[in-house]
């Protein structure tokens, strides 16, 4: 035995192991069962109890690839997420076989094409790039904003802050978009240098803690925002969000796992402590303050501004119609932001039952617009998983002018939808601030991810455009979309809604190319 044990040294050093192990094992058992007290099902079976937390811990990742199918998972199924990829790719994302959804089901929306489409060999040029598909509207143009503009995308990128994203997913975005000539929103986190090194264009929006424009009390700077818009030429727009789908009626929350020295730099708050954002706003509190302030920052930066919040109860919106339509004044742009909207840390109630859906609260939203005749000179943006040609459609059809997507911008940069966004361990290295996850984040190869999904998104917009008769996806209306409403039957979104949109200016063609205000 002793010149076995000499002669195979491995041996030997396995059942060394192999001892150490059961010795490991005896310590858990002796503390599982004599020691520890917070946990019933490692006393009562002592060692492996362990596997019940273990499976526990690992059991969303073995359901979202072993055990859900494609159409069951939440918030986007694997479909979904493949569609994303896919076109995020340049790979094809064509699918056999036929529907794999219910179309009978309630509330499947079904597009209705042209008998006659409109030929895509006349169809005008809608910018340099083939997928290029500028708005219908001029923000600002209403109000006479000095800096008023026509966004080059109709397709664009919705808030998400740098503290919530880390630095690479922020340079990744902002230069997707830069490529695709489409916005980004910086959310409430303030404006950073990764916003601004690619030269996308950007909408800066102030939540209630006014990073990047706040004074050392937390109200709101006019001179510091001034001066922020001044240095930062590739703001088109400033943002006042009131509320998001995700989480209304409650400020702001980043971890403090997330608050690193730069992140506390921009905002001006302390290293390493959860970051909250007020749940109101300082700087107004009625909808006559709101106006005030909204022309207030228009009139010292030349910019158009506009507003973004959920919707709840409905006496506000009535009152800012009236309002606006008697004052002549207010914001160039409304975002209605859907309750189904994700966001990086929020209660579970707030996120689950707070704030109405999208296709709901904008529905109950719009008609006041068009009660006081002002909705027309409104560019109206929607969010809340929208990045889908489908539901942009809807959305479209609704009133909708442009499209704000985050969630699904940031599965094209890498996102798995590993639900870890608030523990600042996301494994992709999209919402984190782990150097070590982050370096799996290649800015350049997922800035062209990026590009490529939001071109993608809006030649397919184009192709269901042309189907339905139309030169531009904006010229959609509620009569071109039904709903599944019953068994066997199917209700035309306009009747569903009880309004129809206003029409959309349509495109100004000269040379065959689309023109307008940039």
């Amino acid at each position: 035995m002793q010149e076995f044990v000499y002669l195979n040294p491995g041996f030997s050093l396995l059942v060394g192991l192999g001892v150490l192990f059961l010795i490991f094992l005896v310590f858990v058992g002796i503390r599982d069962a004599y020691v520890q007290r917070r946990h019933a099902i490692q006393h009562n079976f002592p060692i492996v109890g362990h596997l019940r937390y273990m499976m526990e811990r690992i059991g969303p990742e073995l359901r979202q690839y072993w055990v859900a199918n494609d159409k069951e998972e939440r918030p986007f199924n694997r479909s979904e997420r493949s569609w994303v990829y896919a076109s995020a790719k340049g790979q094809p994302n064509t699918f056999g076989f036929g529907t794999s959804e219910e179309v009978y089901s309630a509330g499947y929306p079904i597009i209705k094409h042209a008998t006659f489409p409109f030929p895509d060999t006349k169809a005008p040029a809608l910018g340099e790039d083939p997928s290029d598909l500028p708005c219908l509207k001029v923000i600002g143009e209403t109000h006479g904003r000095t800096k008023a503009f026509r966004p080059r995308s109709m397709v664009n990128v919705s808030a998400m802050s740098f503290g919530s994203l880390g630095a690479r997913a922020v340079t990744a975005i902002n230069a997707g978009c830069h490529g695709a000539h489409a916005m980004q929103n910086t959310g409430e986190g303030g404006v950073s240098p990764h916003h601004t090194k690619p030269g996308g264009d950007l909408i800066w929006q102030l939540g209630t803690g006014y990073f990047g424009a706040r004074n050392d009390d937390g109200t709101l700077s006019i001179d510091k925002l001034v001066a922020q818009v001044e240095k930062t030429p590739q703001i088109r727009a400033i943002e006042l969000k009131l509320s998001q789908g995700a989480k209304p009626g409650k400020g702001g929350m980043l971890p403090g796992k997330k608050v690193t020295p730069e992140i506390a730099a921009i905002r001006g708050i302390p290293v390493g402590k959860n970051c909250y954002s007020p749940n109101a706003h300082t700087a107004f509190g009625s909808v006559d303050e709101l106006i005030d302030l909204i022309e207030v920052i228009a009139e010292r930066t030349g910019l158009p501004v506009g507003i973004k919040s959920a919707v709840g109860q409905l006496p506000f919106w009535e009152e800012l119609a009236q309002r606006m339509r008697e004052r002549n004044q207010g914001p160039d742009y409304i975002q209605i932001d859907g309750g189904e909207g994700g966001t990086g840390a929020a209660p579970l109630t707030f996120a689950d039952h707070v704030a109405l859906p999208f296709k709901i609260g904008f529905a109950r939203v719009y008609p006041f617009f068009q009660k006081e005749g002002i909705a027309s000179g409104i560019v109206w943006v929607g969010s809340g998983k929208l990045g889908f040609p489908d539901r942009a459609v809807v959305a479209i059809g609704m009133g909708c002018d442009m499209i704000a997507i985050a969630r699904e911008a940031m599965m094209a940069v890498g996102c798995i939808q590993a639900k870890q966004c608030h523990t600042g361990y996301c494994p992709a290295g999209v919402a984190t601030h782990s150097k070590w996850m982050q370096r799996g984040l290649d800015v350049d190869d997922k800035s062209q991810r990026l590009t490529r999904y939001l071109k993608t998104f809006r030649k397919e917009l184009i192709s269901l455009a042309h189907a339905a008769g139309h030169v531009h996806p904006g010229q959609f209306t509620g009569d071109e979309v039904e709903f599944s409403t019953g068994v066997n039957q199917f209700t035309s979104l306009a009747d569903v809604l009880g309004y129809h949109r206003d029409p959309a200016p349509p495109p100004v063609i000269a040379d065959g190319m689309m023109v307008g205000k940039g």
